[in-house]
């Protein structure tokens, strides 16, 4: 008679049901390999959702436009750094307004801008929270940030040269002061400064999950007058005449805007000039750094847990040396043996990076949900988790499977 053959199904229970029999140690072994599989899916789920959240929000800028201020729009450290851009001297009103005289000479149009956070506006009995964006700036607002008038008007070139107390408003203020009434020509309150409101803005939703309704612009002269102080700084925008037309604009833009700050030919320009394109570009080059941080804590916690499989796989087989003695004395084979041991580290791998891509997912979409962007399923990334869990459990299994399978069944048997 002929040794009995083993099936590939019984050698499947064989290695579940002992990953069962010790369901504790089992559980922390798969844990380290869940954290592991997490911080790599979870990183690239997250980065694929800020990437998409990036390229339909940078559309912020018209067209063809590029902006001024002394203050970079992503900070990566180096000359970027708070240490280098705060010792700038800020862009004062009659900078910002020398400079727009120029750039008006050249054909350019051009917007001056200044921002203050966390006012209320009033209406009556009705009041909002402190979320509002008061936005002092001129009549080329709407043209080079690329917000359209719902109704009314925009702000014209006379409201900033009287300086008129005029608004118009966001989305979210028309809907919460005036549910149930029109709002030209009504006067809301804004830090106890009284405005009419002259037209209202199109919806626009949200950039990197903040709202952009819920903005108040008023003339420029206006702002200065109420808010400004000396620690402030304006920013400008100009829209150059075409795509082809940036690069050329940009030298003309540094040129003036040298002129006006009074640099000399040797000095270092002391003010940033940003369009889409490099602000696409910085942000590139955050993710690029934040992947390859997560790729390599992962690859570390994927080491330690692999270390980690090894370690519990060789007391396994140190504990049930009797109980491979037996099975080779009934006819098991050292691949059967070799095999089930695998298929061991396989499914402690497999089913840690299983519940490490569930969490990934989760983790990685709860950023989508706060960037207000549609779920993602970073397909590549769970992919390559399986293959480097199927990896991981192969290459730190394979030793303890080989010393279980060389054992000899007679020495095995009188093991104690």
């Amino acid at each position: 008679m002929g040794k009995p053959v083993i099936k590939n199904s019984d050698i499947f229970k064989l290695a579940a049901q002992s990953l069962g029999a010790n369901k504790l140690r089992s559980s922390l072994t798969m844990m380290g390999i869940a954290i592991g599989v997490f911080s790599v899916v979870g990183v690239m789920t997250a980065l694929s959702a800020v990437r998409d959240s990036i390229d339909s929000g940078l559309s912020f800028l018209g067209a063809n436009v590029m902006q001024v201020s002394i203050q970079p729009p992503v900070q990566l450290g180096g000359i970027h750094s708070d240490r280098s851009w705060r010792r700038r001297p800020p862009i004062t009103p009659r900078q910002a307004q020398d400079f727009a005289r120029l750039m008006e000479m050249e054909g350019l149009p051009t917007t001056l801008f200044g921002n203050d956070n966390g006012k209320r506006v009033r209406y009556g009995e009705k009041m909002t929270s402190p979320r509002i964006q008061v936005v002092g700036t001129n009549e080329n607002y709407l043209l080079t940030h690329k917000f359209d008038i719902a109704y009314g008007r925009n702000l014209n070139a006379l409201d900033i040269e009287f300086n008129r107390p005029v608004a118009v408003i966001g989305f979210e203020i028309e809907d919460e002061l005036f549910p149930n009434e029109d709002p030209l020509d009504k006067t809301i309150v804004i830090d106890g400064q009284k405005f009419v409101v002259v037209g209202v803005l199109e919806e626009r939703g949200a950039l990197f999950g903040n709202s952009l309704d819920n903005r108040a612009l008023i003339p420029v002269t206006r702002f200065v007058a109420n808010y400004w102080s000396r620690w402030r700084s304006m920013g400008l925008s100009v829209q150059a005449p075409s795509t082809a037309a940036m690069e050329a604009t940009q030298d003309m833009v540094v040129g003036h805007f040298r002129l006006i700050r009074g640099l000399e030919p040797g000095q270092q320009n002391n003010f940033e000039i940003f369009s889409n394109d490099s602000m696409q570009e910085a942000f590139e080059e955050i993710a690029v750094t934040v992947g390859t941080g997560g790729l390599f804590i992962s690859a570390i916690a994927l080491l330690c847990s692999g270390i980690g499989i090894m370690n519990i796989m060789l007391v396994s087989v140190t504990e049930r040396t009797r109980e491979i003695g037996l099975r080779k004395s009934i006819g098991a084979r050292r691949k059967d043996i070799l095999f089930q041991f695998l298929l061991e580290a396989i499914f402690l791998s497999l089913i840690g990076g299983f519940f490490g891509i569930i969490l990934g997912i989760g983790g990685g979409n709860l950023v989508a949900t706060q960037l207000g962007v549609p779920m993602i399923f970073a397909w590549n990334w769970i992919i390559t988790a399986i293959l480097v869990c199927s990896a991981i459990g192969i290459a730190f299994g394979f030793l303890p499977a080989l010393r279980a399978a060389r054992l000899k069944p007679i020495d095995a048997l009188r093991y104690e």
